[in-house]
C-alpha cells in the first residue's frame, strides 16, 4: 500500500469518525455530552482539513495516485 492510499484510508477514518461524534452529539440529551462530542467533531474537522491538504499535495506530487 503507498503512502498516498494509507493517507487517503486515514482521511476517511476521520471522517467516519466525525459522522459518527456528530450523529452521537444529536442523539444525546445531556447537554454536556452534546458539547464534548460537538468540539470533538469540530476538532475531527479541522484535522480532515489538513490531512486532505496533504492528500491534494501527494496527488500533485505523484498524479498516478489522482482519484485512488
Amino acid at each position: 500500500m503507498t503512502v498516498a492510499s494509507q493517507v487517503k484510508t486515514c482521511l476517511a477514518s476521520l471522517k467516519s469518525a466525525q459522522a459518527s461524534l456528530e450523529s452521537f452529539a444529536l442523539n444525546t440529551q445531556n447537554q454536556e455530552a452534546k458539547k464534548m462530542f460537538e468540539q470533538a467533531a469540530q476538532s475531527t474537522q479541522t484535522i480532515c482539513d489538513q490531512v486532505s491538504t496533504r492528500v491534494q499535495q501527494l496527488e500533485q506530487e505523484e498524479p498516478q495516485y489522482k482519484g485512488f
